[in-house]
């Protein structure tokens, strides 16, 4: 790895309801997911140009995937204004757990919540 590549390729949020998380993370973002059965496992994708050099991830149910508060943060893009994703948190099902703070002028702002299925999401903007 080198600073020409990312870092993160390819993420995955663990659920053990699929149709309630991917209700939830389309409610709160706005965008359909694409769904798959693979390997035994369903997923939904978060839209992305992999092959454009974007990193993308998903949602998966599977026996190995175990949602939690704990462990590795994700931190979701919702540029420009976080606050516009936030603000839809809690009547989508999930709960609020960091408001939206800054972080500095330079690097914007940040806030956590809880989804649907009980794991601890991030959020980044600009604004």
């Amino acid at each position: 790895m080198d600073l020409t590549t990312n870092a993160l390729n390819w993420f995955e949020i663990p659920v053990s309801d699929m149709d309630r998380a991917k209700k939830f993370y389309e409610e709160i973002f706005g965008f359909k997911m694409e769904t798959q059965d693979m390997m035994g496992m369903k997923m939904a994708y978060f839209p992305a140009d992999m092959m454009g050099g974007k990193v993308g991830g998903g949602l998966v149910e599977s026996p190995y995937h175990k949602p939690s508060a704990e462990g590795t943060k994700v931190y979701l893009n919702a540029n420009p204004d976080l606050g516009e994703v936030l603000n839809k948190v809690e009547a989508a099902g999930g709960g609020l757990a960091m408001p939206k703070t800054k972080i500095s002028d330079e690097i914007g702002y940040m806030a956590s919540f809880m989804d649907t299925e009980g794991n601890l999401v991030s959020l980044h903007s600009n604004g």
